[in-house]
């Protein structure tokens, strides 16, 4: 028979997820014994003589089945087979004395002491980490018929990818290669970063983060990070309380044997995965790993999710080392088939090393623990060096994202319309070399001001990187005052951090705010505030001095000199029942100094400010304070202590705690508005930094000391019902406190309802529901102590509300 009148028929069979290869799956011509297995990457060829039948069925547990159908006109095939996830509970059972499955499973946690990367004194290897962002299920339909979105679905239609049968918008492709060392004892971490190529959103902080030390995950670890959860890994030491094991396979590649083994969760409603591996046989090193979210995972916002992680064998035939790493994940925040994201990570390791002095020599560059750093001319790289150096080419949907983001993001319509949408969520609006707002400040009421208008006006970076200035104006149409404030900033130095700040403002001070509480001058506040408590009014003339400097251990410093000038104006105490004989009364004049040390503390940066992602290790926090009299008519002497040490630590599987612990003291005989106001919260938006059922001015101290502690269970009593995906918490405030018989003298004034605990314990329980609706807090709190509850405020239960965005 002539070659050329020959059928044949090729394939690779990938998952349609991840588009990782599909090894050993069943391909069989229907209804008929001709059929094979695909190879050990995915792919499968046929030769024969006519086709068998007109259909080829692909068959893979873990998958849904996937029919080819074959033209019988065809001699000649080249097919890409796309499968499906399906369920790992498919198949027939046998019933057996011994479980395999959890016989394999015992054999991996045995000799994870010999398999895990972790084991050697050190390692190091050059890491390439290509990291890719889409928007999803885009509908230009509906934005066309909305006028002003008509120009940039125009530029975006015409730049859309649809190469995977949805369109998709690319926002965010980068790559970056970089060296990391690793010292078991003592423990030190480095990594060099040599180059990276950021396309679409630009942010130096983010390189630290694209790097190998971030982005570590180990498989052999008894829990496994899915964004800020903790998943118990099917290789735990306490994995058969978690899933079900079955082996379903045996395969030989390259003279080595291989088992197949599936997992899938025990229970509904806990943070476990479902998924597959193939485990060494021998020295029962995982060699492929394959992880997906059970259905009933309690994770927002996340519709699929595949983690794939392969090993290899070093030179000597008996080491397994990780050789590549695959995080995909789709993000719907708003549901199914709607507008959400595609994240794609690949991660590959080359040049590995273990156990060798030339990485103990460059560890020992290492000033503390873990550095991350940017080596000079990273981000300049060119194409000639990028073609060379990347581990993986970049396939043709890469190479075409690249210049589809750059056309977007060069476009003058599409600069407007990511403005606007900047505009909107954080109220800031850049024009030029200035910026304007935040708008939901624009506009407030009060009983002092009546109706208030407020107008800001700041520089951006286009002004000047190391200099900001920013103003504001505010005007109340019952009080008939004008407000404001100036402040300018400098920041020399990113790293180390240094900044210098000035600042001068004559403002309605509100009492107190705290970070993450609904401010008073927030128009949202108007509809929150809990009834039957009277608005405590104070203005403040203060002029402000700051000089912050922090060292590369964490270690920071921030000296600040402080001029204030208070007048309260209703509901406290005025300014003429403080009678003194020189100075203004409430007038001070302050210098601080706060030390604070966040070891390996990590941070979002932009031109200006950053915002912290935390530390692994508590933070504690000193300041000292010396009021000093007869300087701008400051009329008060005195010296103020104050500490505290605050901390967030997960404990899989039973949640995570979050706790801060603080204290004071105050020496010297002084007004209310320089000793300690207990945060007290008159919104029914829930403040973890203010007592939910105490109102400001309540209780003051001038000796103090308080706990607050909140532990986040996770799912707790809703795993029974995992549809709903409630999580339960709850939470303790305490606070001691007391006040000298001086200060009791100058500032319970008649009229006035100012307390002190005297000792006592004041304490708060709460319980709730966080998730509901997957942004919606529920707080119940109780004041327990002390007893009896004052005439004026005797409220012992409360509810509150607040929004939380959390995966």
């Amino acid at each position: 028979m002539i070659l050329s009148q020959r059928k044949f028929i090729s394939g690779i069979i990938k998952d349609a997820h991840s588009e990782e290869h599909i090894p050993f799956a069943s391909v069989q011509f229907l209804n008929s014994t001709i059929g094979k297995l695909s190879d050990s990457a995915g792919t499968f060829k046929f030769y024969l003589a006519s086709w068998p039948s007109d259909t080829l069925l692909i068959t893979c547990v873990g998958y849904q089945p996937f029919k080819l159908f074959i033209p019988n006109t065809l001699d000649s095939i080249a097919a890409d087979i796309i499968m499906e996830r399906g369920t790992f509970n498919e198949g027939v059972k046998v019933k057996s004395k011994v479980n395999k499955g959890l016989f394999l499973w015992r054999k991996i946690v045995e000799h994870k002491p010999r398999n895990d990367k972790f084991r050697f004194d050190n390692f190091s290897y050059e890491v390439y980490n290509k990291l890719e962002i889409d928007i999803k299920n885009l509908n230009f339909g509906k934005f066309s018929k909305f006028k002003p979105l008509r120009p940039i679905t125009n530029l975006i239609t015409g730049n859309i990818d649809t190469s995977e049968g949805l369109p998709y918008l690319p926002t965010y492709l980068t790559e970056a290669i970089s060296n990391y060392y690793y010292e078991k004892k003592p423990l030190k971490r480095r990594e060099l970063i040599k180059a990276a190529n950021t396309n679409g959103v630009k942010n130096e902080s983010i390189i630290q983060f694209l790097g190998s030390t971030d982005q570590n995950v180990n498989v052999y670890n008894n829990f496994i990070p899915v964004f800020n959860k903790q998943f118990v890994s099917p290789a735990s030491d306490n994995g058969d309380a978690y899933y079900n094991y079955r082996v379903v396979d045996t395969q030989v590649v390259n003279k080595n044997r291989f088992y197949h083994l599936i997992f899938t969760p025990r229970h509904r409603g806990e943070n476990t995965f479902e998924g597959d591996c193939w485990v060494h046989a021998g020295t029962f090193a995982i060699q492929k790993m394959n992880l997906r979210l059970g259905k009933d995972a309690n994770v927002n916002f996340l519709e699929t999710l595949s983690m794939i992680q392969e090993y290899r064998l070093l030179d000597d035939s008996t080491t397994w080392f990780l050789s590549k790493d695959k995080f995909v994940a789709d993000i719907t925040p708003i549901g199914k088939e709607k507008l959400g994201f595609i994240g794609r990570k690949t991660t590959t390791y080359r040049n590995i090393v273990v156990n060798d002095s030339s990485i103990i020599n460059e560890l020992s560059k290492n000033k503390i623990l873990e550095e991350v750093i940017t080596l000079p001319g990273a981000e300049e790289k060119d194409k000639n060096y990028w073609a060379t150096a990347r581990h993986e080419e970049l396939n043709k949907n890469e190479k075409g994202i690249i210049k589809m983001i750059d056309t977007l993001t060069n476009a003058p319509v599409f600069k407007k319309f990511t403005n606007t949408l900047n505009f909107i969520g954080t109220g800031y609006l850049n024009r030029g070399n200035y910026q304007l707002g935040p708008w939901y400040n624009w506009i407030t009421a009060s009983g002092w001001e009546g109706l208030r208008l407020r107008f800001d006006l700041g520089t951006n970076h286009r002004f000047d990187n190391h200099f900001r200035w920013h103003a504001y104006l505010a005007y109340g149409f019952l009080d008939k005052k004008f407000k404001g404030k100036a402040e300018l900033f400098y920041l020399p130095s990113k790293h180390p951090r240094t900044y210098w700040y000035g600042s001068y403002t004559n403002d309605l001070d509100y009492g107190q705010n705290y970070y993450g509480e609904v401010t008073s001058d927030n128009i949202f506040a108007l509809a929150i505030r809990k009834s039957g408590i009277p608005h405590k009014y104070i203005n403040i003339d203060e002029k402000r001095f700051e000089y912050f400097h922090e060292t590369k251990s964490g270690f920071s410093n921030l000296l600040a000199i402080t001029h204030s000038q208070f007048n309260p104006l209703k509901n406290i105490p005025p300014r003429d029942s403080f009678t003194i004989a020189k100075g203004n009364p409430l007038a001070s004049f302050e210098i601080s100094l706060t030390l604070r040390f966040a070891y390996l503390e990590k941070f979002i940066e932009n031109t200006f400010y950053r915002t912290s992602l935390g530390s692994p290790y508590p933070i504690p926090e000193i300041r000292i304070t010396r009021g000093i009299s007869g300087i701008g008519k400051s009329a008060y002497t005195y010296t103020k202590l104050s500490g505290s040490v605050n901390d967030f630590i997960k404990l899989p599987p039973f949640g995570s705690i979050e706790f801060y612990v603080y204290g004071g003291k105050t020496f010297g005989t002084l007004p209310y508005t320089f000793l300690d106001i207990a945060p007290g919260n008159e919104l029914y938006y829930y403040n973890k930094y203010a007592f939910s059922l105490m109102n400001k001015y309540e209780f003051v101290h001038d000796k103090y000391a308080g706990i607050t502690f909140e532990h986040n269970v996770g799912n707790g009593v809703f795993r029974f019902i995992p549809k709903l995906k409630f999580r339960q918490f709850y939470t303790i405030k305490t606070l001691w406190g007391s006040l000298s018989a001086a200060n009791k003298a100058l500032n319970f004034k008649q009229g006035y309802t100012f307390q002190t605990l005297d000792g006592k314990t004041y304490l708060e329980l709460g319980t709730g529901i966080d998730n509901i609706f997957k942004v919606l807090r529920i707080d119940f709190i109780w004041r327990v102590l002390p007893t009896p509850l004052p005439k004026d405020n005797n409220k012992k239960f409360g509810v509150f509300g607040s929004f939380r965005l959390s995966f």
